[in-house]
């Protein structure tokens, strides 16, 4: 079986790695995947990029161009939504045409627009969607947050300056769904929680909608000897290290200021346990924050080598993700599967990779006490060494790429008829 993968990035963002992660496990699990991407990071000769030309350029532009003077020329989100007015026709390519299946990913920002998967649609060739934020099943935005109106039919869009009743958000949404009525498309979300917010959608009537979760490579993602990986990497061997990890530091929805403040309240609540804390701070812009902690933090630059990445992971004692917006993140994930129990808040797909008390600690949405509570339980008053041994239990079991390929060939043999 040929099964494409579309993405608009091949490594850049959660949703590439996830999609090139996926790539390399149904690879290695006897599918005949290739990989078709806007932005080629790798020379790996399955992964084919679209040829480059102005025009993907040029289908950025307009359509923030189309946004912001449909939002009266305000800026407000104008790199947060979506409308996919521009894009590249992909069904004359010879990896589309030798493929049984066609797997979406995240295909925003000029990569396809609604005309080009129309066009992919028509082909006949069954459609996978793996929906790594909700833009599949609302009209323009990519997290409804608190808004239900894509439910029924998105309309005075909260992420436009002046939303109203036929607004971008409603144009887009109508669109979406004369395009998916009656087409081939079988939705899949990376957790439950996105599962259960896409079957409220009513672009998903009439289609199957289920979960499965990203895959990591198990055998790269393992522990290792903490001394020699913080002795590698210049960090302290006698102290307690936190980490947390963004490829945006300064991107307030992963919440490294709920981070700072638990920190403040452990230094309050616990002087003579928090002399033997440190934080890692791992992704672009980290050295902002480096005088805001009360305590000694190790910036280190994003990091593009998995190989490294596994041994920062391996420094720390603890990861701590206080987002306030995740769908199944790969970092989670990729820390349990070193051994290193997790800590974060109770939204999006975090409680499903974290059970509380028993691999780490899920603590009350945006309560920054809560979430120094948790760091003071993991470290102090849990059993560490179980939290370790089942953070890394729940990695294998659940996300390994040998368990989540075997997941998706699943899915490809019930839409193609076919075994394979």
């Amino acid at each position: 079986m040929r099964v494409l993968i579309i993405n608009t990035s091949e490594r850049i963002g959660g949703a590439a790695i996830a999609a090139s992660r996926l790539a390399e496990a149904l690879k290695n699990n006897g599918i005949k995947a290739k990989m078709l991407v806007r932005d080629k990071q790798t020379n790996r000769v399955t992964v084919v990029a679209l040829k480059k030309s102005w025009r993907h350029i040029w289908h950025f532009l307009w359509e923030r161009i189309v946004i912001w003077a449909s939002n009266g020329f305000h800026r407000k989100n104008l790199f947060a939504v979506d409308i996919a007015n521009k894009g590249t026709d992909i069904t004359s390519l010879p990896e589309f045409r030798q493929a049984d299946v066609i797997h979406l990913h995240w295909i925003n920002q000029g990569m396809l627009s609604l005309k080009n998967i129309r066009q992919i649609l028509k082909s006949g060739k069954p459609v996978v969607w793996t929906m790594h934020d909700m833009w599949p099943v609302t009209g323009i935005c990519h997290h409804a947050e608190t808004c239900t109106r894509y439910t029924t039919s998105c309309h005075d869009c909260p992420a436009l300056h002046n939303g109203y009743k036929t607004d971008l958000s409603y144009q887009v949404f109508k669109q979406k769904q004369k395009l998916y009525k009656g087409a081939d498309i079988t939705f899949i979300a990376c957790s439950r929680w996105l599962e259960n917010l896409a079957r409220q959608s009513a672009l998903t009537e009439g289609h199957p909608v289920t979960n499965i979760p990203n895959p990591i490579n198990t055998t790269l993602f393992r522990p290792l000897d903490k001394a020699e990986v913080r002795k590698k990497l210049n960090l302290p061997p006698d102290k307690k290290l936190l980490m947390f990890s963004s490829m945006k530091i300064t991107d307030k929805k992963k919440g490294i200021d709920y981070l700072i403040e638990a920190c403040r309240l452990l230094k309050e609540k616990h002087p003579e346990f928090c002399k033997t804390l440190g934080v890692i701070v791992m992704g672009k812009q980290a050295q902002q924050y480096e005088t805001l902690f009360p305590f000694p933090i190790y910036c280190i630059d994003y990091v593009k080598s998995e190989k490294e990445i596994a041994d920062v992971y391996n420094a720390a004692d603890l990861f701590v993700t206080p987002s306030l917006m995740e769908n199944l993140p790969n970092t989670v994930a990729e820390a349990m599967s070193c051994g290193v129990p997790c800590v974060g808040f109770n939204i999006g797909g975090i409680p499903q990779m974290i059970d509380h008390l028993h691999n780490g600690y899920v603590a009350q949405y945006k309560s920054a006490e809560d979430l120094a509570d948790g760091i003071c339980w993991s470290l102090n008053e849990g059993d560490y060494q179980s939290l370790c041994e089942e953070a890394r239990r729940k990695a294998r079991n659940s996300y390994s790429e040998h368990a989540i390929a075997m997941k998706y060939i699943q899915v490809y043999n019930k839409i193609t008829g076919k075994n394979a």
